[in-house]
Parts: C-alpha cells; structure tokens; sequence
C-alpha cells in the first residue's frame, strides 16, 4: 500500500510526500493543485475528516520529493504483463522494456488505423499498410504503395519544369508545373546561378585556350546560352520584385487591420465596463427594492427565519456566529433598528439558550430625533399552532452605548441572551419551528 499514490492508487511516479506524511504522484499533485484552490489530502478526508488541520493542505512547495520510496520502488520485481510475453525485471528497467516489447499492441505509425504486435509492423508496412509511402523518383511526390505502380505508368506522360535543363526534376499537369514554378522561383534561382557558374568556367577555359582548339561556333553558343539565362534571371528579379511589393502591400493592411482590432478592442472595453457599472446600480436597486419590500415603518417587525436546521447546526459548529435581521423603523422618519439572533446561543446562554438581540442602527434622521433610545422593546416567538408564545420585553438601559446615538454602522447588541431554552425549541409539544421555519416578532412601543 505504501508503494501507491493517493490520489490515482497506481504505482507511485517520482513520488512526494506531503506535510501531513502521504505519497503522491509528482503528476497527480500538480494536477490536484492546479484544478483545486486550497486542495485538502484526499486520505486525510478518508481516515479522520474531524481532525483536519493545516497540514493537510496540498500544495508543491509544502512537499518533497521521496528519495527513500523511489529507491524501494525502482527496485522492486515485476513482469510485464503482456500475452505472450516472458520478461521480468526490476521496476528501474520496466519503461525501457515497455518501449521495446515484441508483444505490445502498437498504433501504425503512418495513421492507417490499425493497432499491429510491434513484432509484426514491418510486415503490416509491407503488406498491409494503405498509408505506406514511396517517393517517386521522377516528381519526388510521396505516394502510398498500392497507388505507386500507376503512378510509375502515368508519370511518364507528365510534363516537366521549364527549369529541367539546369536541374529541376519536378513533373506533373499543366496546373501542378504553374503552381510549382510560381512558389520555387527561390529554388530556380539556385538552380541558375549554379548552372552560369559552369558555365563562367566553360567560357573561361575557352577564352584562355588557343582559338585553333575550341570551334568559334562553339564558344558563340555558350554565349548565346549565357545570354538566354541572364534575361531568364532579370525576369525572374522582376518576380521577386513584384512579389516583396506584395508581401510589403499585405504587412500594410495586416498593420492597419490590427490597428482597427485594437481600436474595437478598446471599444469592447469600455462596454464591458460600462455594463459592469450598470449591472453594480441594478445590483444596488435590486437591493433597495428588496429592503423596500421587507421594510416596516410602524415599530413591528415581523422576522420569518428559514432552514432553521441547517442554520442550527452552522452556529453549533461555529461556522455562522449569528444572523441579522433585515432593519426595519419605529416609524415613517424614525429609529433604524434590527435584530440579532444566535440559535445556538451567546454569553451566558451559548449552547443552552437561543438568545435574541436588539440593535440601533445608524439611520438618515438620527440628527433629529432625541437620545438616548428610551423605547420599551417586545420580543415575541410565536408558537405557529397559536397556543403558546414566548414573551420577554425590557426597557432601554439609558446609560448604557447601546442606545445613544450611532458612530458606526451599529452599536453593541442588547437584549435576552438566556430568551428560549434550546430543549422547549425543540421540543415536540410545541410548534415554535414548523416546516423548519420560525417567526420572530419585535413590538417596539
């Protein structure tokens, strides 16, 4: 077991060993890391996922590599498990075989689609093999085997390169010897200026030798020869020419159809951003018309807290400390208030009681209304079969910075931190949570 990696259980591959002591593949942690912001140790999520810690997070600089386990590994004794295939090793010397083995099943290399023994490919190149090429030796095209014996016939009847007398072996149709003669005027080139060298030599021994020697009709020849390729190279200058005209012609219009793509870039730009703006102010009015909705301006409120379960189990395990209510106003131009409950308890209450809070806002009117906040305060849990609802009210502690008048955003929460026993919240006999739901109501007076 110790000899596998944890995330893929194959054989370990330059293995690491993680902080908190298990193997992992080089490949398989790189992986985890790079598709999994703060990756935790799958194995540590499987033995004990109550005692995870920071350990058992993954990444490739809080691991090493495993020089102890590599070595075990590269030493161990294998078999290659390929039918017919007798070889056995150690593990050092298993990729070597795997690249070499006469039984493995192999792809053709030549993309026919079959999949052949290696032992057996080159027969299947031979024989079977339609992607098999040879290089015709009379237009160097490369053609598959069982097209090269009518290729051979009908080659013969194919026309040459008008450059086949200083060397060009290419053949082909009318249309096949134009596009080869526009797109190897470079090679052509070549060809010339290898061919008026031979030819510069000829005309130099000639020159130096006596006139009785070399026939006058001779060297007239090479000269006319000489002055037939010297007007082939002018033409061919002249296309060389019209072609760099071309290619700067393109460059041109490529610099302005980027500079035309950058200005629509710039464009996209200032639309996305303009959106992101728009969608920011829908998001702000969404909001304002939510609150609007659940607002209330005559001091009740009436507060419906749904999967009270879920929320529960969040505040025992401390992932949810407490929630707040939406706020709401003693009246039209008054007191910005809300509530805070902890379910699972706070203070003295926590992990017996539900304890519910009161909160003074920092609300648009607080300049002109009187302080300290001196109004008596109701809570209400309401029993949804309406038989037994708990009540706890309290006047305001008028010394106390919970109801002077806010700096922040909201003052220190007051009120019941001992309001319901979490046994009676729970219990049957009562519905203070029904459906998984329950209703807080505040009355301020």
């Amino acid at each position: 077991q110790k000899y596998l990696c944890s995330n893929c259980n194959n054989i370990l591959k330059k293995a690491l060993q993680t902080l908190c002591g298990h193997r992992y593949c080089s490949a398989c942690l790189t992986w985890i890391v790079r598709n999994n912001k703060n990756a935790i140790c799958q194995k540590c999520k499987e033995e004990d996922p109550n005692t995870l810690s920071e350990e058992s997070l993954l990444a490739e600089e809080r691991a090493f590599g495993d020089a102890a386990i590599n070595k075990e590994i590269s030493e161990l004794r294998v078999h290659c498990v390929t039918l017919g295939c007798s070889w056995s090793g150690i593990m050092k010397d298993f990729e070597e075989h795997q690249s070499l083995c006469e039984y493995a099943l192999i792809p053709c290399h030549t993309g026919c689609g079959h999949v052949v023994m290696r032992r057996k490919l080159a027969d299947h190149l031979e024989n079977g093999c339609v992607n098999n090429v040879t290089v015709c030796q009379q237009c160097q095209c490369s053609l598959a085997s069982s097209e090269y014996q009518s290729h051979s016939t009908s080659s013969t009847n194919k026309d040459g390169c008008r450059f086949s007398e200083v060397g060009c072996t290419f053949r082909g149709s009318k249309e096949k010897i134009k596009e080869h003669e526009m797109s190897a005027v470079g090679a052509h080139m070549l060809l010339l200026l290898q061919h008026m060298r031979q030819l510069k030599g000829t005309l130099c021994s000639a020159a130096k030798a006596a006139q009785g020697f070399t026939p006058q009709s001779e060297l007239n020849g090479n000269k006319n020869k000489l002055h037939v390729f010297e007007n082939i190279v002018a033409v061919l200058n002249k296309e060389v020419e019209s072609s760099n005209l071309e290619i700067l012609a393109f460059r041109r219009q490529s610099e302005l159809d980027q500079n035309i793509i950058r200005g629509l870039e710039l464009k996209i730009a200032e639309l996305h951003r303009c959106l992101t703006q728009k969608d920011a102010g829908l998001s702000s009015l969404h909001k304002s018309l939510l609150f609007s909705e659940q607002a209330s301006y005559d001091g009740i409120f009436l507060w419906k807290i749904t999967d009270v379960g879920r929320k529960l189990q969040d505040s025992v395990t401390g992932r949810t400390v407490g929630l707040y209510s939406p706020a709401f106003y003693t009246a039209k131009y008054g007191y910005k208030v809300c509530l805070r409950v902890y379910l699972n308890g706070d203070g003295t209450g926590k992990g017996t009681h539900m304890s519910l809070f009161f909160v003074v806002m920092k609300g648009d009117y607080d300049a002109l209304l009187p302080w300290p906040f001196r109004h008596k305060v109701t809570f209400m849990l309401l029993d949804q079969n309406n038989r037994e609802h708990i009540i706890d009210a309290f006047r305001p502690d008028l010394t106390s910075a919970s109801f002077q008048r806010p700096v922040n955003d909201m003052n220190v929460a007051s009120g019941c931190p001992m309001f319901l026993p979490l046994s009676k919240l729970q219990s049957p006999k009562h519905a203070y949570v029904k459906e998984d739901t329950l209703f807080l109501k505040c009355i301020i007076e």
